[in-house]
């Protein structure tokens, strides 16, 4: 179980730095930041946009953050998430992490998967 901040950044960043091989790309890459982003040109709901958020990790005052936008872009992806991933979900995509097991990194590691197959079904990346 880990319980270090910057330990809990660290994993939850290595799980995300292979998605910048497969359609996305790093805005910031820090000791505290971590972000993905597509850079493919979309309309959702019939808005033009030149890019879309993926999912980052960020390291706050009382909790690490991994914010997931497919969950803000399809909120039935809250099916998809184990109960333990969900009672950390803070607002519509902000995921408040103080501790972090390997179950709890298994959960991460399939909601990121699923929002990439989503991004992919939609051509969103």
């Amino acid at each position: 179980m880990k319980t270090d901040f910057i330990e809990i950044f660290q994993t939850i960043r290595a799980v995300l730095q292979p998605y910048a091989t497969l359609g996305f790309s790093n805005r910031i890459n820090s000791e505290t930041t971590y972000d993905l982003w597509s850079d493919k040109n979309v309309v959702i709901d019939g808005e033009k946009r030149n890019e879309l958020y993926f999912a980052a990790v960020m390291i706050h005052k009382g909790h690490v953050g991994f914010y997931y936008m497919p969950v803000y872009a399809e909120p039935e992806m809250k099916r998809i998430f184990d109960p333990s991933l969900l009672k950390l979900l803070k607002g519509k995509s902000c995921f408040h992490i103080k501790k972090l097991d390997d179950a709890l990194l298994g959960h991460i590691e399939n909601a990121l998967a699923e929002g990439y197959r989503l991004y992919k079904e939609k051509a969103w990346v």
